[in-house]
C-alpha cells in the first residue's frame, strides 16, 4: 500500500509566522488554493481508495480541493487523530517572539524534540504525537486498499512520517519540516516496516512559476 501525506496549503497565521496548532487555525491563502489546484492536478490520476483528513478548517479546505481534481474523487472522512500537534500555550503566538525568550526549546523543536520539554508550554508530547499518528496509520491495514491520501499539518507528520521510519526522538526533524502543499509518499507491504518513496515534494509548483514567468 502507498500512503500519500500531504501538508494543508499556506496559511494566514503561516504567513505571519504564527504557531497554530490543534486549536488554533486560519484561512488558506488565495495563493495556496492556487498551489493547491494544482498540486490536485498533479496526483489527479492516482485512485484514492480512501482519503483521510484532519478535521482542521486548513486541512479540511485542502483535502476538497484535491478531491475535487481528482479523476476518481471519493468520500473524506474528518477526524480529530490528524489535528496538528497541541501546542498549548504557544498557539497563535508569534514564532519569532517565542524563540527569542525559549531560544534553547525552539531550538529543539526544529532540529531534536528529543531535547524539547513539552510540559514548559503545557504541549502535547513527543511520544503522544508521534504515538497518535502512527497508530492511525497502523489500524489502516485493515483497508483493502492500494492508496490512501491522509492530509494534516506540518509539525505532527514531520514527526510521525520519521517515526514510522524507525527514526529515534533526536532524529524526528532530521530532514527538516515539511512545506505547505507538499506531498510525501511512504509504501508498507506489512504496516510494520515501512519505505520512503518520496519525501516533500512540491516539483509541481515549477510548472506553475514557468507558466507565470512565459
Amino acid at each position: 500500500m502507498k500512503l500519500y501525506f500531504v501538508r494543508h496549503g499556506k496559511t494566514q497565521w503561516n504567513l505571519e509566522g504564527r504557531f497554530q496548532g490543534a486549536n488554533g487555525d486560519s484561512p488558506l491563502l488565495e495563493t495556496s488554493i492556487a498551489e493547491l489546484k494544482e498540486l490536485g492536478k498533479y496526483l489527479k490520476e492516482i485512485t484514492f481508495d480512501q482519503i483521510y483528513s484532519s478535521d482542521l478548517q486548513r486541512a479540511k479546505t485542502t483535502a476538497q480541493i484535491l478531491n475535487d481534481a481528482n479523476d476518481h474523487p471519493t468520500t473524506i472522512h474528518y477526524t480529530k487523530v490528524l489535528r496538528e500537534w497541541d501546542l498549548g500555550n504557544l498557539e497563535g503566538q508569534k514564532i519569532s517572539l517565542v524563540s527569542a525568550i525559549y531560544p534553547k526549546q525552539m531550538n529543539a523543536f526544529r532540529h531534536n524534540l528529543a531535547q524539547f520539554d513539552n510540559s514548559m508550554f503545557n504541549a502535547e508530547s513527543v511520544y503522544s504525537v508521534t504515538q497518535r499518528i502512527s497508530q492511525f496509520v497502523k489500524n489502516l491495514r485493515n483497508e483493502k486498499a492500494q492508496n490512501i491520501l491522509l492530509v494534516g499539518h506540518g509539525a505532527v507528520l514531520t514527526a510521525s512520517i520519521q517515526y514510522l521510519l524507525g527514526y529515534n526522538q533526536a532524529q524526528l526533524r532530521r530532514k527538516g519540516g515539511l512545506n505547505n502543499a507538499s506531498v510525501t509518499i511512504l509504501e508498507t507491504k506489512d504496516f510494520e516496516h515501512f519505505d520512503l518513496i518520496t519525501w516533500n515534494d512540491t516539483s509541481y509548483q515549477e510548472k506553475m512559476i514557468a507558466q507565470i514567468m512565459l
